[in-house]
């Protein structure tokens, strides 16, 4: 299972089949959950002030194939893409990557996918829970995480920093008794060093190019309305 599959599974209600979150912000860290699946596999890393003192800056390591075809998709795109900051690509990043992801986790049987149509005439389809047995072991990671306390591996750390850039932490483990808690414990969780070097840098860029993509989405989206 990749990063950006367990973060779908977090981000889409059980019942419903509805996302938590909307657009832009969820396809954004998506595509950031790949650029760090990528990192954590050797292939791409972030540059720092040696690198030609253009510090920040998506790097390729090694192009060659992971063997799994969504990432080598995107690992791909990362070799055009290099030199340039995360929050100046993740539009590019996070394009035509959602449904093949939750293509991926109904083949898998993990979710199924329902045929709707809103007002009986828009088609849309939802993707509610098919078997929940693999969301259940995430979920539970991240609360001996954020609740009890537990050191994260990069995989559960690096889900937690995703959620925290999107700020639905608190509507992904919705029994916390103190949401501001919760919250806070997410954004330590996101600045600790639970992960190598490579990884952390990784996580804090997507995190901000996540935070800013979706400022800059929302200030044209209210200017285009305005006019």
């Amino acid at each position: 299972m990749l990063i950006a599959e367990d973060l779908l599974l977090l981000l889409y209600d059980d019942e419903t089949g509805k996302p938590l979150t909307g657009s832009p912000g969820l396809d954004y860290a998506l595509a950031g959950a790949v650029v760090v699946e990528l990192t954590l596999l050797g292939k791409v890393d972030i540059t720092t002030d040696s690198d030609d003192g253009k510090p920040g800056r998506l790097k390729v390591l090694d192009p060659s194939p992971t063997g799994d075809a969504l990432l080598d998709e995107r690992l791909a795109l990362v070799v055009q893409l290099a030199g340039k900051k995360p929050k100046d690509v993740m539009g590019k990043l996070s394009k035509k990557l959602r449904d093949p992801v939750l293509r991926r986790l109904a083949e898998r049987g993990i979710l199924q996918a329902e045929e709707n149509k809103v007002l009986g005439l828009f088609p849309v389809t939802r993707w509610p829970a098919k078997d929940a047995q693999h969301e259940g072991e995430i979920r539970a990671a991240l609360e001996n995480v954020l609740k009890l306390g537990t050191t994260p591996d990069e995989r559960t750390g690096a889900l937690i920093a995703l959620l925290s850039a999107l700020d639905v932490v608190p509507k992904v483990v919705t029994d916390a008794v103190d949401r501001k808690a919760l919250k806070r414990r997410a954004k330590e969780i996101a600045e600790s060093d639970w992960a190598a070097a490579a990884v952390r840098r990784a996580v804090q860029d997507m995190q901000t190019a996540i935070t800013m993509s979706i400022v800059v989405a929302s200030t044209a989206g209210a200017a285009s309305s305005g006019t």
